[in-house]
Formats: structure tokens, C-alpha cells, sequence
């Protein structure tokens, strides 16, 4: 099982089937938050359903395809970092994240990004990491650009939201660029 340390106050650790309770919690207790820019979320309705994505998220990980990770801080589940899309070929990935309501204005998802593109660009030896998110998402757009991120285009009504279209804003980084 995978372990990255953040912090003294914060761990990486790969999401396994035993979490299902912990993200489903998670989710419930922020499903109002989280669903104003996560299509997925209204798709996640029991802990079994946060229990089928952990079981696709290991199995994508033995074919290195991805890896879900549970962020906890101070000991306690608040919420989810994957690396996705992963191109061995192009030697990138994108990585999506969620954090609970109540851990959220804390670092924690900033300190968790800057770790896991540490992550791929050390160990996994990926040349680009990118990161997108819907285009009104301004909080999430700060992530990025505090890492060092170049913002690399709009993606024009490249998901659904909640029945409407919306822009995503795509931005990344290369391994040569990387400053941490």
C-alpha cells in the first residue's frame, strides 16, 4: 500500500476497501459543497458506491492506470487525491481532488498536490502533471496556481454539470518547471 508523508499533520495513504466508510461520511457531510462542482457526487448515494470507486481505484493501480489516495489530517479521513489519466507513452497524468467542508481553507489539498506531483515526478517519472477543473471553480484554480502551474487553455463544454454543459480550465506542469 502506498504512503506518502505531506506534513507532520498530513498523510497520503492509498484508499483500500476498509475507507469506504470514511469517504462515504466524508462525502455526506459535504455533499451540498461538493456537488456544486463535482458531477459525481450526486452519483454517490451509499457507502457501497464509495466502495465500488475504491475497488476500480486499486485494481487501476495494479495496472498503473491511476491511484486514489485518502488525505488525512491530524489522524482524521478528510478527503480524496487521485492521479488519473495516466499516459505511460506521454509520461503524464491529471490529478483531481475533493476535500471535506469542514477541513477545507486549511492548505491541506495545496500541501497534498505539491507531494503527489513531487510523487509522480521522482518516483513514477512522469515529464507532466495537469490538473482541470470547471472554469467558475475559483478556489480550486488557486491550487494550481500557487504550485507553479501555467494555465494552458479553456476547454469548452468539456463536462455536464448537473444537466448544463460547463468550461473546464486546464493547467500543468512540467517536470523541468517543477520547483519543489
Amino acid at each position: 500500500m502506498l504512503e506518502i508523508p505531506v506534513n507532520d499533520a498530513i498523510q497520503l495513504r492509498q484508499l483500500q476497501p476498509q475507507d469506504a466508510a470514511f469517504v462515504f461520511k466524508q462525502i455526506e457531510a459535504s455533499r451540498k459543497s461538493l456537488r456544486k462542482y463535482l458531477p459525481w457526487v450526486d452519483y454517490n448515494t451509499t457507502e457501497e458506491h464509495s466502495m465500488r470507486f475504491i475497488q476500480l481505484m486499486v485494481r487501476k493501480a495494479d495496472e498503473q492506470e491511476a491511484i486514489a489516495l485518502g488525505m488525512w489530517y491530524e489522524q482524521q479521513f478528510c478527503g480524496v487525491i487521485d492521479l488519473h489519466a495516466w499516459d505511460h507513452i506521454l509520461q503524464k497524468a491529471e490529478i483531481g481532488y475533493w476535500v471535506g467542508e469542514s477541513f477545507q481553507r486549511k492548505g491541506i489539498v495545496t500541501a497534498c498536490c505539491k507531494a503527489l506531483v513531487s510523487f509522480a515526478f521522482k518516483k513514477l517519472r512522469l515529464n507532466k502533471i495537469e490538473i482541470r477543473f470547471v472554469l467558475q471553480n475559483e478556489r480550486s484554480a488557486q491550487i494550481p496556481i500557487k504550485l507553479g502551474f501555467a494555465k494552458e487553455g479553456i476547454l469548452r463544454h468539456n463536462a455536464k454539470l448537473h444537466g448544463q454543459f460547463v468550461d473546464m480550465v486546464i493547467m500543468g506542469v512540467l517536470r523541468e518547471d517543477w520547483k519543489y
